[in-house]
């Protein structure tokens, strides 16, 4: 019973693991987010101050151009990171299955185990009576 314990405590552990692992990707995501419609406003102020919006032309700000590259990279790093966000979501829902089938085993044995202390129970009591019956000293 006591290796049963520590192992849902270990499961348990896992699952608080892959949990904040998720929550951390979500973050990171939600960053990047911001990050890149930051970007977004100033290319689009940039532009707005030059007066080009076109960045093949040559006079086409530097800093816009810049801007640009640095949000494409935003928006793949966040693309990606979504991909391992579905991957964390899935190891957590495993690990959150192996958690809940060890505590229905656990449940199961101490249900046996309470079935079993009130079987004999019960069979002393019936020992009893069945000497109090026969009329011998219980």
């Amino acid at each position: 019973m006591k290796s049963r314990e520590t192992l849902i405590r270990l499961k348990k552990f896992q699952v608080d693991e892959r949990r904040r692992k998720v929550a951390q990707i979500e973050a990171m995501i939600a960053e990047f987010d911001r990050m890149a419609a930051d970007l977004e406003r100033e290319i689009k102020v940039e532009q707005d101050r030059a007066g080009i919006h076109d960045p093949a032309h040559f006079a086409y700000p530097t800093y816009a151009k810049a801007a640009i590259t640095r949000r494409e990279n935003l928006k793949r790093s966040a693309e990606e990171l979504r991909i391992q966000l579905e991957d964390a979501k899935l190891a957590l829902g495993e690990a959150f299955d192996e958690l809940k089938k060890i505590e229905l085993l656990d449940e199961r044995d101490q249900m046996r185990e309470r079935e079993a202390e009130n079987a004999a129970e019960q069979a002393e009591l019936d020992s009893i009576a069945l000497m109090r019956v026969r009329g011998a000293p219980a």
